[in-house]
């Protein structure tokens, strides 16, 4: 399957934001949009099972100049196992212009026994503008007893500020060797989150490190160019769900904006 979510959100001259085009194909679509806080909130639906070997899916976002949007997920997404031998491939793309701001909040990403797969991630915000992106990877189906059972994920990301390059992460995991290593050492089965925060404030370091406990081991560091990043190893759902609320709550504090409700339970 070839899936396409392309969106551009601008913003009338009252302040606001909405889609100014919109082109997207199976597996992807879009739920009805809602406001909150002064952001255009967007759920990316994918109504079929999930992923499968040989999709492949591009994703182009792009917030111009004084446009708010918040895209997210009603839920988690899944790749199963490669029948093929070969992998599934999301390429995705969020474009910040100068006084725009975007957020990029998934649910949970599960990958089952077997899979294979690939996402490679460039995050372009231009001077003055500001961006929050963040990756929430779980070890499998644990109720099911797979626990890093998957065959191999290829991970790219690039994070563009202005036309300097702000951060570049490349990594591959399979329990084929020894990379799961260092994810396993604080929990057998943990959960992995990333955040990229481009555009905004200090690093709210005591904020931060008051999330740390015996279930959440939590890192952070600043960007050559500005902003920062936070990266948690999480030890079960509820923990990683948890973390990711009360981080979420900090870095929109951080950014002086109010946090926009995704019109679920959190």
């Amino acid at each position: 399957m070839r899936g396409h979510l392309h969106l551009t959100a601008s913003c009338y001259p009252a302040g606001q934001t909405y889609l100014r085009d919109q082109s997207f194909r199976a597996p992807l679509h879009l739920s009805k949009p809602h406001e909150d806080a002064g952001a255009l909130v967007v759920n990316i639906v994918n109504p079929t099972a999930g992923i499968f070997d040989g999709d492949a899916i591009e994703i182009n976002v792009a917030a111009e100049t004084g446009a708010s949007i918040v895209l997210t997920t009603p839920s988690a997404s899944r790749v199963y196992r490669s029948r093929s031998g070969g992998p599934a491939k999301v390429h995705q793309t969020f474009t910040v212009e100068a006084g725009a701001f975007l957020e990029f909040y998934p649910e949970p990403f599960i990958p089952q026994a077997g899979a294979r797969y690939q996402q490679k991630t460039e995050l372009r915000v231009a001077a003055e503008g500001q961006l929050l992106y963040f990756d929430w990877l779980s070890p499998g189906r644990v109720a099911s007893g797979e626990v890093f059972q998957y065959a191999e994920l290829l991970w790219d990301l690039d994070v563009w500020m202005g036309d300097k390059l702000a951060a570049r992460e490349r990594y591959r995991l399979s329990p084929e060797d020894h990379s799961l290593h260092s994810l396993r050492l604080m929990h057998p089965q943990a959960h992995y989150l990333s955040c990229f925060v481009l555009g905004g404030g200090d690093l709210p370091v005591a904020e931060l490190e008051a999330l740390n406990s015996p279930e959440v081991y939590l890192g952070h560091g600043p960007l050559s160019t500005g902003g920062f990043t936070v990266k948690v190893v999480c030890h079960d759902s509820l923990s990683a769900r948890r973390t990711l609320q009360e981080l979420r709550k900090i870095l929109y504090k951080s950014l002086s904006r109010q946090v926009p409700s995704l019109g679920r339970y959190m």
